[in-house]
């Protein structure tokens, strides 16, 4: 290996370093971010809730009543906890897809 090569191979190796600090900075802000949201959300339940709304015959209206505050809680609780868990898992594939081919390339 000359010198030309070494450099390219230790630029290469930069980059993907610094590209990998700016994902995980941009991650973690995204995690706290919601977070944050669900704490805030959660706090919020105690002055949202009061009696289920109920219309004869007609369920899908039940969310339409002055009551509904629990079930769109509940349902924006529940994405968000969807959206966290899909976050950590794309990470986790991402960081086992990485580890994948460092042993490969080590390898070679």
């Amino acid at each position: 290996m000359d010198k030309t090569e070494r450099r390219a191979v230790k630029v290469e190796h930069r980059v993907a370093a610094l590209r990998r600090k700016h994902e995980r900075r941009v991650i973690s802000l995204l995690a706290v971010s919601s977070f944050i949201l669900i704490f805030g959300l959660i706090s919020m339940l105690p002055a949202i809730g009061g009696g289920v709304g109920y219309v004869p015959g007609l369920y899908g209206s039940t969310l339409l009543s002055e009551d509904a505050g629990g079930y769109v809680m509940t349902g924006i609780l529940a994405f968000s906890a969807a959206v966290v868990i899909t976050v950590l898992c794309i990470r986790h594939s991402d960081r086992k897809r990485q580890e994948n081919n460092q042993n490969i390339n080590d390898k070679e």
